[in-house]
């Protein structure tokens, strides 16, 4: 796998899977840690990995207890994710809150 091949696995918790995070330059270390101890839907693979780290890793979260909870996890901030953005969800309230109040209320 390459560096941008893992880049692109941020993809993953969009499609209910969880990540393997390799964090290279920018806001990637921060995303990678945010994704892996605070949201708890990812592994982190350290710099310097060999491909039977990776392997085990993969493994996993495809088969393994963790992968597992974590797949649960997914599915929790997937169906938190549709009640926010659902048509009275806080999402929705606070973009029409926003509109209202910048550009209805502002109108010369």
């Amino acid at each position: 796998m390459t560096p941008p091949q893992l880049v692109e696995f941020g993809w993953g918790p969009a499609n209910r899977v969880p990540m393997l995070c390799r964090p290279f330059f920018g806001d990637q270390q921060t995303n990678c840690k945010y994704t892996c101890n605070k949201c708890g839907n990812g592994m982190e693979i350290y710099y310097g990995f060999k491909r039977e780290e990776v392997e085990k890793i993969v493994k996993e979260l495809m088969e393994g207890d963790m992968g597992k909870k974590m797949k649960k996890k997914v599915m929790e901030w997937k169906k938190l994710a549709e009640v926010a953005t659902s048509s009275f969800g806080c999402l929705s309230i606070n973009l029409n809150d926003l509109v209202t109040e910048v550009l209805l209320k502002n109108k010369c």
